[in-house]
């Protein structure tokens, strides 16, 4: 229960500020979110690896509520944990060890999102 509560708790602020943030009506702020979401989009790389790739710049910048947003959208997508492990594996070789708590955070969301 405690796992999915964490899960709902991250989905449900981040809706929350995103609308406040959003609701300012300032342009530069809607066309980076815009920007963003096009930037997942399906493309010549699929929307899952598209994912993946921002799992490992999120672990590598050590923003944790990124690494749970791309854990939710890994997850949605149909990344398996084997997969998850090994983009874990690629962000630590190029974050080097400070990555290291972040990737236990991440373990942690990863069965959170499993747990659902």
């Amino acid at each position: 229960m405690e796992n999915k509560k964490n899960v709902e708790e991250f989905n449900e602020y981040r809706e929350k500020m995103n609308a406040k943030i959003l609701g300012s009506d300032n342009l530069v702020l809607k066309r980076l979110f815009n920007l963003d979401t096009n930037t997942y989009e399906e493309g010549a790389l699929s929307a899952q690896t598209k994912e993946m790739l921002g799992l490992v710049a999120s672990m590598v910048l050590r923003c944790d509520d990124c690494i749970k947003y791309h854990l939710g959208k890994c997850f949605e997508t149909g990344v398996t944990t084997t997969q998850i492990f090994e983009i874990f594996s690629v962000a630590n070789i190029v974050g080097g060890t400070i990555v290291i708590p972040h990737t236990r955070r991440a373990v942690e969301y990863w069965e959170s999102l499993q747990s659902e």
